[in-house]
């Protein structure tokens, strides 16, 4: 059904049906004329001119069937090549206008966003980031320069060069939370890592490095975290190797959303009421339903199954597992 309607809808249908009713008239108009007693030549020659309207000379005696066949094919003839040249030109002028509607809606959309999530680069890892974090609810635009990915894009988009400030700056980003660096290079990646954390120094920034000699050269360039992704497909299968209901239990909670519960991280503002107290204080459980699998202090150090005499300050990140409604409730708690 989807596949029938999208040919229905197709604006360049009626004119390849126009085309194909003028080939049509004029086969009906040989075949009429070579009945009428003309030969090949001159049923074409007529049947042309009588279409297009030129009609220099009659090529034979016009007589009554003579006459009442070119009226009926003069008719045919000009109507079907109006409906085709007004499908051509009405598909011409509502295809621009209309991609430069969908343009200019698809840029005041991106300028209105804050939060949301920079992905330079549309290739396989790139593709499978935005499907992710279009599946946890997050806005993501994409910073792509080939015309043949951008055609298959479902998300917001900036057609241009990720090196290019500019470029990043059409993508929002002074407005966004994280930008994800997953360009072909390393090269690039590092460039683009660099000239973002110049021109925002509080921004998270993911990169993709494809040679393990390129991690410290990111890092040092001002990525906040770099992915491998050979590392991670080799992890990842060691995962399932060892401990596959563990590993896609998780995969099921950070990225399926087919059950209820999900993991999440939650920071502690400061003056929050978690603020200056302890896990058994806090009651986190009873208050909020959520669930404190470890916390992440100010230097980076994580404390698994930490014990209730623990104490949160501002700054630390609680890993959490529950509802959505009980992560909310936990991040309201946090002032987060």
């Amino acid at each position: 059904m989807a596949g029938a309607r999208s040919r229905r809808d197709d604006p360049w249908r009626r004119v390849v049906i126009g085309l194909a009713t003028i080939v049509v008239v004029h086969l009906i108009g040989v075949v009429g004329y070579l009945a009428l007693g003309l030969s090949p030549l001159d049923a074409l020659y007529q049947t042309v001119t009588t279409v297009t309207t030129v009609g220099f000379r009659e090529v034979a005696e016009p007589t009554a069937p003579f006459k009442a066949f070119t009226i009926v094919l003069a008719l045919g003839g000009i109507g079907t090549v109006l409906y085709t040249l007004s499908a051509l030109f009405e598909t011409v002028v509502e295809g621009r206008l209309t991609d430069h509607t969908r343009r200019r809606r698809m840029e005041r959309h991106i300028t209105a966003l804050h939060d949301h999530i920079i992905v330079c680069g549309w290739g396989r890892v790139g593709r499978t980031m935005v499907e992710h974090a279009e599946g946890a609810g997050a806005e993501v635009v994409v910073v792509e320069r080939d015309p043949e990915r951008l055609a298959q894009l479902t998300v917001p988009w900036v057609a241009g060069d990720a090196t290019d400030d500019v470029t990043l700056q059409h993508a929002g980003l002074d407005r966004a939370r994280t930008l994800v660096v997953a360009l072909d290079t390393d090269a690039d990646n590092l460039y683009v890592t660099l000239s973002a954390r110049a021109l925002r120094p509080d921004l998270f920034i993911v990169a993709r490095a494809r040679n393990d000699s390129a991690e410290p050269k990111l890092i040092q360039a001002g990525a906040n975290r770099v992915v491998n992704p050979q590392q991670i497909g080799g992890a990842r299968m060691a995962a399932l190797a060892l401990s596959h209901h563990v590993a896609d239990f998780l995969d099921v909670v950070m990225h399926d959303g087919s059950l209820e519960f999900r993991l999440d991280d939650v920071a502690v503002a400061p003056g929050s009421p978690l603020d200056a107290t302890t896990l058994r204080d806090a009651h986190l459980r009873g208050r909020t339903g959520a669930l404190v699998l470890a916390i992440r202090d100010g230097a980076g150090e994580f404390r698994t199954n930490p014990p209730p005499d623990t104490a949160l300050g501002a700054g630390d990140v609680l890993i959490a597992v529950g509802t959505s409604d009980q992560l909310a409730a936990l991040a309201d708690l946090a002032g987060a």
